[in-house]
């Protein structure tokens, strides 16, 4: 089991689609990481040796911000916009949709699962 910026990527898939379970590298990143560190595409995790996983992960630690720094960049986004009292942020803090979707129906994900109106029959 390889381990990478603190995520065990699965050895059974190809190199360009484990590197996809760390959060903040996508397909083409993975694309990228493989062909910087000459890395066939088609080789799997478990066919990789020490020195390939070593090279693989001190490639994203010096180019890449992943997990656990991207969450806690992202979340003192969203943070920095509700202390501004912005647009955006009024939003983030209402648990309302952010980027300008309708709301009279939909946004279900956002607002949550609808709630019964007291008093409302038909």
């Amino acid at each position: 089991m390889a381990r990478i910026a603190g995520v065990n990527i699965p050895t059974a898939k190809r190199v360009p689609i484990a590197l996809t379970y760390i959060t903040g590298i996508g397909p083409h990143i993975a694309d990228l990481i493989c062909t910087a560190v000459g890395i066939d595409q088609a080789r799997r995790v478990n066919q990789l040796t020490d020195a390939e996983v070593l090279a693989i992960r001190e490639h994203i630690d010096a180019n890449y911000t992943v997990e656990g720094d991207l969450r806690r960049e992202t979340s003192m986004n969203i943070k920095r916009l509700m202390d501004l009292g912005c647009y955006r942020g009024l939003r983030h803090r209402k648990g309302l949709p952010v980027r300008g979707q309708r709301t009279h129906t939909n946004a279900r994900t956002r607002k949550g699962p609808a709630k019964a109106i007291a008093g409302k029959k038909k």
